[in-house]
Parts: structure tokens; C-alpha cells; sequence
């Protein structure tokens, strides 16, 4: 195949699967959106009640234990929210894991699709999204969270900002964005392409968990702005985004985390 006939096929590949994650994303969130619509109630007083994110005005009385049902649609929220808000920061690594892949398939060498290696990062989210939904669980058994998902102390919050703004400057953050931020190291770190589905399934999961470990303690801040704050996800999203694809994205996390800390102790003082 000639150079030019190569790049044509990249660039259609390319073009494949950039539609297909905006697809997914936009999927993601225009779900969230339904469920956030659903959960205002149209600005109706909630007082003794607790919203089920299920898109069709479910609710429970406050105090009442889960069911497993509603863990399940809680389960589901957190899975899409965690794809809507990651799938443009991992957008980089899915398309340069197609474009080698595409080239080594040229070459009568060919890689698992690109796919798999999604469906890795995915599933390492999705694990994740279970322990949120675990936490969000305890927490409102512990009264801290509103019906409406939101911090309902400021000593909560402010802890959680505090923390968050900490860990931004931690030597563990910065080793996992440093790898979030250099897809082909990281793949060369880690043993490089996968010819069969399983191995790029888990190169992917590996890779999740990397973006976990850089991100975790920024999802947290759900609880303090509210889980179905769509503003607040936004906001976070973006700042995953700018941390991982802009060259400056470590002066990014640090100077958010400053920002984080700076808002924890001004919420905390409010309880004094």
C-alpha cells in the first residue's frame, strides 16, 4: 500500500472513531441531563423525600433503607456520568492506539481493535462507579447527603475539598497523570500492543486504573456540589480534560488544587 493510500485509510479509521466516542459521549449526556430534569421536579419541595435517579419521578421517603433497585439505577447514574465525563480525556490514547493498530494491520501484523482496549478503560470506571455508588450509600445512611445528592454538612465538604486540593499536589497524582499524559509511553511501559482481545482488554482496564488513581479524589467532589449538579460535572469534566491534553495540565491540577483547598477552608469556617 502506498503512503498516500495508508494515510487515507488513517484518516478514515481516525474519523470512525472520533464520531463513535462522541456518539458515546453525547449518549452519556444527554442521559444525564433527562435524569437531572427528572430529579428537579420541576422546582417541587422534596422536603422528607429522596430522588431516584431512574428518569421517571421515582422517589423514596428520606429515611427509608435502599432497595436494591435503587442501588442498581444509582449504579447506572454513576456509570454514565463516569463515561461522559471521561471518554473526551481518554480520546487521545483510543486514537493513537487505532492509528498504530490500523498500521500494524497494514502490515499484515494486526492488533486487537481499538475497541477492546475501550471497553478496558470502561470497565475500569464502571468498577469504580460501584464503589461511588457504595459511598454515596453510606454516606446519605449517615444523613450527610441531601435527598437531592449534595453535601449536607460543610464540615463534609470542606474536608473533601481540602482533600481533593491536597492530593492534587501529591507525588501519587502526579505519576498517574504523567502517564495519562503520554499514551505511547505508557503502552511501552506496559508491554506494548496486544495482538489478542484479552491482552488489549486488560491494557485498557490498566489504563482506567491510572485514570482513576489521577482522578479519584476530583469525582469525589460530586458529593460536595451535588452528584446531579450538571455545572459541577461540566466543571469537572473540563478540568480532567485541560489536566491531561494541555501542555500545561500540571500547572492546571496544582493551581485547581490551591483553588479546592482554598474553598474547603472557607466552607469549614462557615460552621464556626
Amino acid at each position: 500500500m502506498s503512503d498516500t493510500a495508508l494515510e487515507a485509510v488513517l484518516r478514515r479509521d481516525r474519523a470512525v472513531v472520533i464520531v463513535a466516542l462522541a456518539v458515546i459521549t453525547a449518549l452519556a449526556w444527554a442521559d444525564l441531563i433527562w435524569l437531572a430534569d427528572d430529579m428537579a421536579m420541576g422546582g417541587m419541595d422534596m422536603a422528607g423525600y429522596r430522588m431516584i435517579p431512574a428518569g421517571r419521578g421515582l422517589m423514596m421517603p428520606a429515611d427509608a433503607p435502599w432497595q436494591p433497585i435503587e442501588f442498581g439505577y444509582v449504579f447506572v447514574m454513576w456509570a454514565v456520568m463516569m463515561i461522559g465525563m471521561m471518554m473526551p480525556a481518554a480520546a487521545p490514547m483510543i486514537l493513537i492506539y487505532a492509528r498504530v493498530g490500523r498500521q500494524a494491520a497494514v502490515q499484515g501484523k494486526p492488533f486487537a481493535g481499538s475497541a477492546w482496549f475501550a471497553g478496558g478503560y470502561l470497565l475500569a470506571w464502571t468498577a469504580f462507579s460501584l464503589v461511588a455508588t457504595s459511598a454515596q450509600w453510606a454516606l446519605e445512611r449517615a444523613a450527610l447527603l441531601t435527598p437531592m445528592m449534595e453535601s449536607a454538612s460543610n464540615r463534609l465538604g470542606g474536608a473533601v475539598l481540602i482533600l481533593a486540593g491536597v492530593y492534587q499536589w501529591a507525588p501519587l497524582k502526579d505519576a498517574c497523570l504523567s502517564r495519562c499524559r503520554s499514551p505511547l509511553l505508557f503502552i511501552q511501559q506496559h508491554g506494548g500492543f496486544r495482538r489478542e482481545p484479552p491482552g488489549a482488554l486488560t491494557l485498557g482496564f490498566r489504563h482506567g486504573i491510572y485514570c482513576i488513581g489521577c482522578c479519584w479524589a476530583l469525582m469525589a467532589l460530586l458529593f460536595v456540589g451535588g452528584v446531579m449538579n450538571l455545572f459541577w460535572i461540566a466543571t469537572l469534566a473540563i478540568l480532567v480534560l485541560f489536566e491531561k491534553v494541555v501542555p500545561f495540565g500540571r500547572v492546571v491540577a496544582r493551581a485547581a488544587g490551591l483553588v479546592f483547598i482554598a474553598g474547603g477552608v472557607w466552607l469549614m469556617l462557615q460552621n464556626s
